[in-house]
């Protein structure tokens, strides 16, 4: 944000009117503060509206608040008397109209920022209120207007060249998606050893991110096994930069999901987030409409995107694989592979991975049935069938939701590494997205 008496003069010059004030003929610094608090007033309001809007739509739909941390009474009073789905939408599209209003009047880029990010967020609440009362969108128009961006997505056949290299790593007869699995069933973590695996992997994902972005005083989480949910992991944000990270033991662990969700779900990941949105824009700068967190919200993409990108970020190049060939599989007592074939495997799998978003707008769509969907699931993203059903369950849950992983991580991945910048400017750039109210539009080059 540029100092307030750079803004002063810029706005004092420009020789705009402000209603809200009874202005001298020549405006002087004085005058402007007036005419600035004028206008982020309104966001104020229209922040706290939002606020207890949220709250009350969130008595609707089990899930839709992922998180929430500002003043206990609020969400009392929400849920003590919440206005019915009807009412709650004509009063998202109330406050829309006025953020449109209120943000002519913004000069301050930050600023004009916060409202743009509430005036999405509006959006997404309007959508899920109208799918809340029946109303259903094709894919991609959902995923649009809950999440801020429109997928491209690719034919399944796109996919089939991964396919041929991952069928040239796994040889051997059956199923690829069989022989990928039984290969793999060699580095499952075992139940003895998850607790002590996650804490080495979570310990050096938060080191990592340390090196480069200061964290509060205090902060901490709580990691659990859990059973019986669609989700391998999941942060629930208790604010006061303390979370609770949850590990779904449902199916097997496999190695590699230990750094991975350790960075995803930790450092730089959800953890980091949502840690430093309390404590530059809750905290420092009293926003508190961040206080919320509402799951189906462009939000989620850049939560998601960052958390995924965010692997790839605290372990560049071969540092994953060194990281878990030479710490964690001692600790799992996994045996260490004599070859890079594991992680090229790996790596193919990702590559494959987008076949998700596809097989996913086909069965929303109605364009395959539930059957059609696992199956593609267990050809494409080369898991067994239990892992497919866990995969689509996910998808009857979230819909389209599953765009903010991989699109959301290409996404922040291209903003954050626009020009090729050093190491450096790289974490800088990541701490920036994830402490200001950044949108997806706010990733695309200008």
């Amino acid at each position: 944000m540029r100092p307030f008496f750079t803004l002063s003069l810029i706005v004092a010059l420009s020789g705009c009117a402000a209603s809200e004030t009874t202005a001298p003929a020549k405006p002087g610094i004085a005058t402007v503060e007036v005419r600035r608090t004028a206008a982020t007033q309104a966001i104020d309001e229209i922040a706290a509206s939002y606020l207890r809007l949220t709250l009350e739509i969130g008595t609707h739909e089990a899930g839709y608040i992922d998180a929430y941390y500002g003043p206990p009474e609020l969400k009392t009073a929400a849920e003590a008397a919440p206005r019915d789905k009807p009412a709650l939408l004509s009063a998202t599209r109330a406050l829309m109209a006025q953020v449109d209003v209120a943000a002519r009047r913004i000069s301050d880029p930050l600023e004009r920022r916060r409202a743009a990010f509430l005036r999405a967020q509006l959006r997404a609440a309007e959508t899920r209120l109208m799918m809340m009362q029946g109303t259903r969108f094709a894919f991609a128009d959902e995923a649009e207007r809950l999440f801020g961006v429109r997928p491209r997505l690719k034919p399944l056949a796109s996919y089939d060249g991964e396919l041929a290299k991952i069928a040239a790593l796994v040889p051997g007869e059956g199923a690829l998606a069989d022989r990928v699995e039984t290969y793999l069933d060699a580095f499952t973590i075992p139940k003895g050893r998850l607790q002590k695996t996650f804490d080495a992997a979570i310990a050096r994902c938060r080191g990592r991110s340390m090196a480069h972005i200061p964290m509060p005083d205090g902060e901490s989480f709580r990691l659990e096994f859990v059973t019986g949910k669609s989700w391998s992991g999941y942060n629930y944000y208790q604010g006061g930069y303390h979370s609770l990270i949850q590990v779904n033991t449902d199916l097997p662990i496999r190695l590699s999901r230990a750094l991975d969700l350790g960075c995803h779900e930790g450092y730089p990941g959800h953890h980091l987030l949502n840690m430093k949105l309390e404590e530059k824009l809750v905290k420092e700068r009293g926003w508190r409409e961040f206080s919320v967190y509402p799951l189906y919200s462009p939000q989620s993409l850049i939560a998601e995107g960052s958390a995924n990108y965010g692997i790839d970020l605290a372990f560049p190049g071969s540092s994953k694989a060194d990281t878990e060939r030479d710490i964690l599989m001692p600790i799992a007592e996994i045996a260490v592979p004599a070859d890079d074939r594991y992680w090229q495997l790996l790596a193919a799998i990702k590559r494959a991975s987008g076949a998700r978003l596809t097989i996913a707008q086909q069965y929303l769509d109605g364009e395959i049935d539930r059957a059609a969907a696992v199956a593609l699931t267990q050809k494409y993203l080369l898991v067994s069938r239990e892992r497919a059903e866990q995969s689509i369950s996910f998808t009857d849950q979230y819909r389209s939701y599953v765009i903010n992983y991989g699109l959301g991580e290409a996404m922040v991945r291209a903003h954050v590494e626009r020009g090729k910048p050093g190491r450096d400017v790289l974490w800088q750039r990541m701490e920036k997205l994830v402490s200001e109210p950044t949108l997806p539009a706010d990733l695309l080059a200008r």
